[in-house]
């Protein structure tokens, strides 16, 4: 199994309740199409994350339509950028 589908599944929580694990943060992903990733809450310290974090801010202020918080980029660069991390 590739790289990219484990990290999707392992991040994407797919099961109905929405539950997050101690030390994780739900996150909205996506550029229409919003999909719920759940996310170590270690990548809000990295630099390339908080990249992402600035332009949810831009983007939505305080108001998140999805009630998390989303972040306006597209599916494919959050699973690179994810991947990228938690290599490290």
């Amino acid at each position: 199994m590739a790289i990219r589908q484990i990290l999707k599944r392992s991040l994407s929580n797919e099961r109905r309740s929405n539950e997050v694990p101690k030390g994780h943060l739900a996150v909205y992903v996506g550029e229409n199409e919003k999909k719920r990733f759940v996310i170590p809450l270690s990548y809000l310290n990295h630099p390339s994350f908080q990249d992402l974090l600035c332009q949810a801010e831009e983007e939505f202020r305080y108001h998140h339509p999805m009630g998390g918080l989303t972040i306006p980029c597209s599916e494919d660069l959050f699973l690179d950028l994810t991947s990228r991390l938690s290599r490290k």
